[in-house]
């Protein structure tokens, strides 16, 4: 076993943001997923290596592992991601902390009982009850926010405002079928532009900006699943590195966390 030990089921965006926020603070880290991510902001998320076997984002490593090899990976110092959407390893591994960054907006089966110390992001947990402490998610003044006791504000399903847009920024699915992408992340487009297809029937940007997430090809999705997203901001939006709402979230976990190993959390 390791010494501070903390596991993050989900490897999305936010869930990132938040390992390169611990992993920077010295906790290693393995991370669960499910086979094959559905995330869009692929070149910010450490779900790519499940793809792709290793990625990188702004200069720490994660690695696809095997349940045999995790601890191995997280002893040297890398993010070990793991597929197991189910957290079978976490009864396997005793984490000294389990952090749940599915951002499903409901509880997946996340339970005080995983760990000494449990935190979820966003809506669909109880803090107190489900886990120890909840990090509020929707953008606005209490972004980042701890919470010990009640819940996250509850999912509007209306994606946050940039740029004075919110629901017109995000494609979905205009039907069942096999994704498949004619954009890569980073390119600008135009409102109206073809940024990919499911099935045979095209999926269009409803507004100019820059393309900074799109799902992977070759995956199957459902009517009105999320697809893309525009930012409206364009060039001077950078792809590349995690997200103002990514780093005010994690130093929510980062700050509670250290609570929990060095302080007295009230």
């Amino acid at each position: 076993m390791i010494d501070r030990l903390i596991i993050i089921r989900g490897a999305g965006d936010l869930a990132t943001g938040t390992a390169i926020k611990l992993h920077n603070a010295g906790f290693p880290l393995i991370m669960l997923d499910i086979e094959k991510p559905t995330v869009i902001r692929r070149t910010v998320s450490f779900a790519q290596a499940l793809f792709d076997g290793r990625t990188v984002v702004e200069d720490v490593t994660a690695v696809r592992c095997s349940a045999e090899d995790a601890l191995e990976k997280a002893r040297k110092g890398l993010v070990a991601v793991v597929a197991d959407p189910q957290g079978a390893l976490i009864e396997k591994m005793h984490p000294d902390v389990v952090v749940d960054a599915i951002i499903a907006k409901k509880n997946l089966g996340t339970n005080k009982a995983m760990a000494p110390f449990t935190v979820a992001l966003g809506p669909g947990f109880v803090a107190g009850v489900d886990v120890d402490a909840v990090i509020e998610t929707k953008r606005g003044h209490t972004l980042g926010k701890i919470i010990t006791k009640g819940s996250a504000i509850a999912n509007t399903g209306i994606p946050g405002i940039i740029g004075g847009y919110g629901k017109e920024r995000v494609m979905h699915s205009p039907c069942e079928g096999v994704f498949r992408s004619c954009r890569k992340i980073g390119d600008i487009v135009n409102a109206g532009d073809i940024i990919g297809y499911v099935g045979e029937t095209p999926v269009k940007t409803e507004i100019a900006g820059k393309l900074r997430g799109i799902l992977s090809d070759g995956l199957y999705v459902p009517v009105h699943f999320k697809l893309a997203d525009v930012d409206p901001r364009g060039e001077q939006t950078d792809h590349t590195t995690v997200s103002d709402k990514a780093r005010t979230i994690a130093g929510g976990v980062l700050e509670v966390v250290m609570n929990h190993f060095y302080g007295e959390f009230r």
